[in-house]
């Protein structure tokens, strides 16, 4: 009788771990899973925000149409390295001292700020996600397992031509003191099956199509339309030349911005909007980026398709967003490098079931916020040491955030600060730049100087950072003199050479 009961009780409890077990499955499956796409350098010219130049970008436009579109997003800083270090650890570029490029493997390594810190990716995982990713996430990739099935990243930016199109990297720059610069523009190759992003979502849609018994992080990151601007001719058909409007810019814009901020703009190896008037070129280098924004459209669309078609679109947060703008003409060359709006400002949107579909919100973001906005969205824990604000009850809210703000750092105590209205920019040496997107939102009439705006000035740059890290030794920037003296300064070093090669810019 006694070993009846016993295997009775055992059969309950069984019977019940097997019950709990089942359930824990359940509620796990039924967390979101999450869709995380980055597109390298793909400012704000889409047809969701504005149409500029007729842009052709339907597949960003439905995906903003069935979530929230945030108009008026800024990076952390407006270079690829230090603004994805920032996303992805939750980090400010201040606090962390990554200012510049550094090394996927390298961004936590021994640096006090981030030695023990929880990549956004990595805390999916370490709540119960399987996590995929594939292509530019990181600066390069990711660091070794972030992710649970890493599909890698194909090195450079090609496919490329045997020779040069237009552009020989360098321009008038001295090779001894610039890097070179990969842009270049024209139609290359042949197929879109030849390029890395259309390889990265055939990886995406295999994976989409499989069962999970776990929910899942999904990162893809596109290469395009990140120079040099190849993408094949079909897409440069899309675009005539008659049909495109070039940007807004002024000759003598330049005269009124202080000098620390024309050093940092010193990119003689990237084209210049003067020589591209002369030339000719510049509604074609508009062309181009349009065409490879068409491109990497075409291809999100894919994946949304994908995604739609297999079990898990009814079930999944997706979260669209670029690591900073990019200038087209804008302040006199074609590159991000700089603290105007046009380098940047990015797209940012999600799409949630949760979540108003179509909304547009102006007030200013922060890429920052991408980490606890996806955390809030998909009931998980909040993490400490994120920087960032979720932007959950903003996207939900029938009110304007008054106070909303986003703070670009660019370098070792450059910042500026856009708060809807103004923007407040103040270099290392305490000169600055304000501008009133009121009544200028080209930024082309720098207001610092005049004394009615003392005050606003005085409120603004309460959103500065207390702290202001010196130059992490692993993060350098060697392509342009300005990074490579403010590096040494800050650590007491020797300056050295520049990166002749430079061929990530």
């Amino acid at each position: 009788m006694k070993n009846r009961s016993k295997i009775i009780t055992i059969l309950v409890f069984g019977l019940v771990g097997t019950t709990i077990t089942a359930q824990s499955k359940v509620a796990q499956s039924a967390k979101p899973n999450v869709l995380f796409i980055a597109v390298d350098d793909l400012n704000t010219w889409l047809g969701c925000l504005n149409n500029y130049s007729n842009t052709k970008t339907p597949n960003i436009d439905r995906l903003a149409a069935r979530g929230v579109l945030f108009s008026n997003a800024h990076c952390q800083a407006p270079l690829c390295g230090p603004s994805r270090a920032s996303i992805m650890s939750g980090l400010r570029p201040s606090t962390t001292g990554i200012y510049g490029m550094i090394a996927d493997e390298k961004i936590r390594s021994e640096n006090p700020a981030t030695k023990e810190i929880v990549f956004l990716p990595e805390y999916f995982k370490n709540n119960g996600y399987h996590t995929m990713g594939i292509g530019k996430l990181f600066h390069d990739f990711a660091p070794k397992g972030v992710f649970d099935e890493e599909g890698g990243r194909v090195k450079g930016f090609g496919p490329l031509p045997k020779k040069r199109f237009v552009w020989d990297g360098l321009g008038p720059a001295d090779k001894t003191k610039y890097g070179r610069t990969s842009t270049d523009w024209g139609a290359f190759p042949e197929q879109d099956e030849q390029m890395p992003d259309h390889q990265s979502v055939n990886w995406a849609i295999e994976r989409l199509n499989k069962k999970y018994d776990q929910p899942f992080f999904m990162g893809v990151g596109f290469l395009r339309p990140h120079v040099p601007l190849y993408v094949p001719q079909k897409w440069f058909d899309m675009h005539p030349l008659e049909g495109i409007q070039v940007a807004p810019y002024l000759s003598d814009d330049l005269k009124d911005v202080p000098q620390v901020g024309l050093d940092i703009n010193d990119l003689p190896m990237m084209p210049s909007t003067e020589w591209a008037i002369q030339t000719g070129e510049w509604k074609k280098m508009i062309q181009a980026y349009l065409a490879c924004v068409s491109f990497v459209d075409y291809e999100i669309g894919r994946v949304l398709d994908a995604l739609d078609k297999s079990e898990h679109g009814a079930n999944t947060i997706i979260v669209l967003w670029s690591d900073h703008g990019y200038r087209l003409g804008e302040k006199g060359t074609f590159a991000k490098h700089g603290l105007w709006d046009s380098a940047t400002k990015a797209p940012l949107l999600f799409v949630s079931p949760n979540l108003p579909k179509g909304k547009v919100i102006d007030t200013p973001a922060e890429m920052l916020s991408i980490y606890p906005t996806l955390l809030e969205l998909c009931n998980l824990p909040a993490y400490n040491r994120n920087e960032g604000i979720s932007l959950v009850a903003t996207m939900k809210s029938d009110k304007v955030v008054n106070k909303a703000f986003a703070l670009t750092t660019y370098g070792e105590n450059n910042h500026s600060v856009n708060q809807g209205r103004f923007r407040l920019t103040q270099y290392e040496d305490g000169s600055q730049e304000l501008y009133d997107h009121k009544i200028d939102p080209n930024e082309f009439t720098n207001l610092a100087k005049f004394t009615e705006y003392k005050s606003e000035i005085k409120k603004l740059k309460k959103y500065f950072p207390k702290t202001n890290e010196k130059w992490n030794k692993n993060s350098s920037y060697t392509f342009q003199p300005y990074f490579v003296k403010q590096k040494a300064q800050s650590n007491g070093e020797e300056v050295k050479p520049v990166n002749v090669i430079g061929a990530d810019q």
